[in-house]
Formats: structure tokens, sequence, C-alpha cells
């Protein structure tokens, strides 16, 4: 009877830990590289342009199923993180260069390597295909961990046109030409220029473009370590900063204003006139884009004509048209997906393929990862052609040849999160410029 006892306990033994092991295997994959469901996460660019990806996408794969989720940009990462770690749900998602959401350092972990998949897709020399940036933010650990979709640029401002022309307003091309555009548009109830400077990515965004402005290529080399926090040219630029509250160009309660939705809610309900936005905004430029997100602001206004400017140079320096840019988000997989095949085949379509990355061109949200993808502007057609079409080439051109000035690539989480910091408090009063830099050189010290 021991023994057998014995022998009994020893095979409990052995299911448990078989049972464990067993556990702990990754999903089963139950998909292929042509059929099989997709559950996509991102923040951007929204509907209706992704279902639009989709219904492409459908037209070479029409056996996978892409379902777009959407969250907010502020509540990305809190709702994707036990979604992953969950590992139902979610197949693909999107990624960001830097610190922002969705960080490629933060979440590339429980990312597969798409490395075989590309080679496979666009041979050994992919990396001539494709943007030099869409490979090396996206590699963590020598593992390509995300498909670049397009890049996206900021340093301009977005006006419209049509209440310009309407109100006589002059373009502002400096600070006095601002301020006057603002008081103009004020007198006749509108804002003159909308910022949600309660949400501090875009802070930045206004605040590098006023560095550039100042002396171009110093908020880079600062970020780098290449120039102090403290030198004259950006305590100049965090005055300058300042002046923006204090002169009405930020319109009341700034502050507490959220970017998206509340800002940009305003610009497209024509309650605003101007609106600091980036290339990503291009796309509001096409008739279905703007009347999506028109509603979204709760308007019954008709499309209206938009165009793209450069940032006015309130320093007075003649140092204008300087753009800076990321990788806009990147498309990964999830390891725990029992999709990754098809989920695979959808990133690398998105990413590298020659109609997927052309639907991306001409939705003028990014600007495309693959070289050889442009966009068609015999088939893009603008709200306003006339008044559109020049502009919006001469500006993603310009966003192009923009050279080495990343956007938030080269800021790391601590000093992401003393910019905004800084950059309120200066708005708010409670920290002075000068103040605001030391403490930004603080931050770069503590990180060295």
């Amino acid at each position: 009877m021991k023994k057998t006892k014995v022998v009994v306990v020893g095979l409990v033994a052995l299911m448990l830990m078989l049972t464990g092991c067993g556990s702990s295997k990754e999903t089963k994959d139950t998909s292929s590289e042509t059929s099989g469901e997709v559950v996509w996460w991102g923040w951007t660019p929204g509907s209706p342009t992704n279902e639009k990806y989709i219904e492409a996408f459908n037209k070479e794969y029409p056996d996978i199923k892409v379902t777009w989720k959407q969250t907010s940009i502020d509540a990305y990462d809190a709702a994707l993180k036990p979604a992953l770690a969950n590992g139902k749900g979610v197949e693909a998602f999107e990624v960001s260069a830097g610190s922002g959401n969705g960080g490629i350092q933060v979440f590339g972990g429980q990312a597969i390597d798409l490395t075989d998949a590309v080679k496979k897709a666009l041979g050994d020399d992919y990396k001539d295909k494709l943007n030099e940036a869409a490979i090396t933010t996206m590699t963590v650990n020598s593992q390509l961990k995300a498909l670049g979709v397009g890049t996206v640029y900021s340093g301009n401002l977005w006006i419209n046109q049509d209440l310009f022309d309407k109100y006589n307003v002059k373009i502002p091309t400096n600070l006095d030409e601002w301020k006057k555009a603002c008081e103009i548009f004020e007198q006749n109830g509108i804002n003159g220029f909308v910022q949600g400077a309660g949400q501090g990515a875009f802070n930045i965004d206004t605040f590098h473009a006023i560095a550039d402005n100042v002396s171009p290529g110093n908020f880079t080399k600062a970020t780098r370590g290449e120039v102090q926090w403290t030198d004259d040219s950006i305590v100049k630029a965090l005055e300058l900063w300042k002046g923006l509250f204090d002169d009405g160009i930020m319109q009341k309660g700034a502050l507490g204003l959220q970017q998206y939705p509340e800002a940009n809610n305003l610009f497209m309900s024509q309650k605003a006139a101007m609106v600091m936005m980036g290339s990503w905004y291009t796309s509001n430029a096409l008739p279905d884009a703007m009347k999506s997100a028109i509603e979204s602001a709760a308007s019954t206004e008709e499309p209206f004509t938009m165009i793209p400017i450069q940032f006015p140079d309130i320093a007075g320096t003649g140092n204008t048209g300087s753009m800076f840019g990321d990788l806009d988000y990147s498309t990964a997989v999830s390891a725990k997906s029992s999709n990754i095949k098809a989920a695979t085949t959808f990133a690398v379509w998105l990413g590298t393929s020659q109609s997927g990355q052309q639907i991306i061109a001409d939705s003028l949200n990014v600007v495309p990862s693959l070289k050889s993808a442009t966009p068609d502007w015999d088939n893009v057609k603008l709200v306003n052609p006339e008044k559109q079409n020049e502009p919006i080439k001469e500006y993603l051109n310009n966003a192009m040849n923009s050279g080495d000035n990343p956007r938030f690539a080269g800021i790391n989480a601590d000093m992401n999160q003393a910019l905004m910091d800084v950059l309120a408090g200066v708005a708010g009063g409670t920290i002075t410029p000068t103040n605001g830099a030391a403490q930004l050189a603080q931050t770069q010290a503590d990180s060295e």
C-alpha cells in the first residue's frame, strides 16, 4: 500500500507539473496569413480614416476581419496595459517613438519581432525602401518591434481661411500681426487663436517652435546635452511663451483646456480662427474627414477652407518655417495574440505595401514610411482645391525636408514631464522663465 501510495502521489505531482507547464505556454495562433480576426488598438487618426484603411486592406485580404478600437490619447496607455496582459481582444496596436503615449520602450516587450516579415515583404534591402526613422526608432534590442506607418511634423499653425477672408484679417507673420488678428476676431465673437494648454505635449510643440524661431536647432541640441537649458536662447523662448498668455494670443482659460477634444472642436466648429496643430491635421482638408470632425464637434457648419501657415516670427529674428517630426505611430503585433499571423499580415500591409502606403499618402494624415508612396494629387480632392492645393503641397514638401529636428523622439520621460511642468508653471506665472530654465537644466543633469 505504501508503495502504491507513493506512485499515486508521484503521478499527481507529475500531472500538476505538466499542467503548470501547459499554462505558461504562449497562446496558440489559430489564424493564417490570409484569414483570422484582428482587433486593432490605437488613438490615431481615427474614424472614418481607419475604416477606409481597413476597407482597402480587405480588398486584398477579404478573410481577415479587422476591427478598429479607438481610445483617447491620454487614456491609451492605461487601457492598453491590462488588455495586453490579458492576452485577449488586442492583436495589433499602435506605438510611438519617444516618451509619449504608446511608447515603444514601454510596450515593445509585449510585441513580436517583425524583421523576418518585413524581409519577406520587401527583400533584404528593406531598410533602403523605408524611412530611416521607421526602422531605427522601432528597433528595441536589435528586434523590429513595430512597423512605422508614417511621420508627422509640427511647428506651424492652421488657419480658417474663410474666416480670415470674411473679416478681412491679414495672415500673421510676426507678433504684432498675430495680436492684431486675434483682436479683430475677438471683436467679432470668435477666438483668434486656440490651444489646449492643459495638454502638455502640445505646449512642447509650441515652445519648440518658439525656440527654433529664437535660435534654430537649440531646442534639439538642448535635449541632446549639446546646449544648456539655461542658455539665453531658451530663457528668451520661455519669455516669449509667457508673452502669448500675457498678450492675449492664448485664449482665456487656455490652461484648463485640452487640445483634444476641446481646442480641436472649437476650431472645427469655426469658433476659433487659428490653432497650433501639425501635419496630422492635413487630413481635415479632405471633405469626408472634415465632415466627421465637424460632426464630432457637435457643429452644423459646412466644411471650410483651412490652410497651414508658418509659425509667426514672434522673436523678430527672421528664422521662420522650422518644422520638427517623428514617426507618428507604428503598428505592433501582440505576442499573446491568438491571431499573430493575420495581425502580422495587416501590420506589414499597412506599413510596407505600395497599396497600403498609397492610401496612407492620399489620406494626408502622415508622410508615408515607404519612400515610393506619395500623394496622388489627381486623386486627392480637397475641400477647396483652388486655395488649398499649393499651400498644402508646399507645406508637406517643407516638412519632408526639415532635416534632423525630432519632435519627441529625443525627449526622455523625465524631461518630457519637466517640460510640461515648467511650461504650465511659466504660463500660469508660478515659475519665472529663468527658474524654469534652471529646472530643465537640473532634470537634464539628473538623467545623465
